[in-house]
C-alpha cells in the first residue's frame, strides 16, 4: 500500500494546523484579557506538569524503578539548578554524579 499522499496531506494539515495556534496568540492577545487568578493558575499549572515529567522520568526505568543513581543526579542537577548555576554545569555534574554511582556498582 502506498499511503504517500495520504500522508503529505497530514503533515500540511498538521502543519497549518500548528502554524495557525501559533499565530493566533499575538494575534489575538489584544483583544481578550486573561484574569490575573487564570494566569496564576497557568504558571502553577506549568510547574505542576513539568516536576510530574522530571519525575517519572528521574525515578522510573521501563515498568520498574530506576534505581539510585539517576535520581542522585538528577537530585544534584536541580540543587544546582536552584542555586543558579550555568546550564553546562547542572548538566555535565548531574551525569557525571549518575556515571559515578554506576561505576561503583550502585544501580
Amino acid at each position: 500500500m502506498n499511503n504517500t499522499p495520504l500522508l503529505l496531506v497530514a503533515i500540511g494539515v498538521l502543519a497549518v494546523g500548528t502554524f495557525s495556534m501559533r499565530f493566533a496568540g499575538p494575534a489575538l492577545r489584544s483583544r481578550f484579557e486573561v484574569p490575573e487568578r487564570a494566569q496564576q493558575l497557568l504558571a502553577a499549572a506549568a510547574i505542576v506538569l513539568l516536576t510530574a515529567l522530571v519525575a517519572t522520568s528521574a525515578l522510573t526505568d521501563g515498568h520498574g524503578p530506576a534505581g539510585v543513581a539517576r535520581p542522585a543526579g538528577v537530585l544534584v542537577g536541580g540543587i544546582l539548578a536552584w542555586r543558579k548555576a550555568p546550564f553546562v554545569l547542572v548538566v555535565v555534574a548531574a551525569a557525571a554524579t549518575a556515571a559515578a554511582l554506576r561505576l561503583l556498582g550502585v544501580p
